[in-house]
């Protein structure tokens, strides 16, 4: 029995990543779709989504396959159930590529993004996609430290969110109306892209510590404290004992 649940835990977790796979691509396609105006990148892209809601599918089924076959416990109940909540941050990531890819098919021919604009949105897109690539690797390794710094490296992508919604707001936008709801919900889609990025990499941080992400940093925190308040005590007790000797 532990064999047949180590292996269907296995593909569980290679059909997660393979999922990660997908939605970069997706993002990737989507985003060059919305930069090129390309219209048969941005149709690829929309066309994909029910291949993401058969993984998605057969993905959930995996899972509570899994907590059916042997009642797991501790770490695998967590790699079980966290699994759940990816799969579910992998699928809107997906359909937020979808979104991107709608707005690109729209506006064909025309470009969604006006040419000074394009920095904005071409960075944005690169984080977004980086952040999938990011996920891929977390989901191999569970290297913590990784999925934190993922995080962290979310703030650029808030900031330039909401940059792009001052300029998009500005009395002098020179550009239709339109334009600047296009380019709201596109930096939406965006930055929603990559904050469940950081949500997938949240679930790893707690399948592999049992600790939340704060909880943990805390706990780190206070580990750390306490190894400078040792090796303070040490130092002291060092120095008192050449001193009595």
């Amino acid at each position: 029995m532990r064999r047949a649940y180590r292996e269907q835990m296995n593909k569980f977790t290679h059909d997660l990543l393979v999922m990660s796979d997908l939605v970069r691509t997706a993002m990737q396609t989507a985003s060059s779709a919305l930069l090129e105006a390309h219209l048969a990148k941005a149709e690829t892209v929309v066309d994909s989504i029910d291949t993401m809601e058969d993984f998605r599918s057969k993905c959930e089924s995996a899972a509570f396959e899994l907590l059916a076959l042997e009642g797991p416990v501790a770490r695998d109940l967590r790699q079980v159930v966290s699994g759940i909540y990816i799969v579910e941050d992998l699928s809107r990531m997906a359909a937020l590529a979808v979104h991107v890819a709608n707005l690109a098919r729209r506006r064909h021919p025309q470009h969604v993004v006006p040419e000074e604009i394009r920095p904005y949105i071409q960075e944005m897109s690169k984080q977004a996609i980086n952040s999938a690539s990011t996920i891929k690797d977390v989901l191999i390794s569970t290297d913590v430290s990784q999925a934190l710094k993922l995080a962290e490296d979310d703030d650029a992508m808030d900031d330039l969110h909401r940059h792009l919604f001052t300029l998009t707001t500005q009395r002098d936008w020179k550009y239709p109306t339109r334009a600047a709801v296009d380019l709201t919900l596109l930096s939406r889609y965006l930055e929603r892209y990559s904050d469940h990025a950081v949500s997938i990499a949240s679930r790893v941080v707690y399948m592999a510590t049992g600790m939340h992400p704060e909880e943990y940093q805390a706990s780190e925190r206070t580990k750390e404290e306490q190894r400078l308040m040792e090796s303070q005590f040490d130092e002291i007790s060092r120095r008192y004992s050449e001193i009595w000797d």
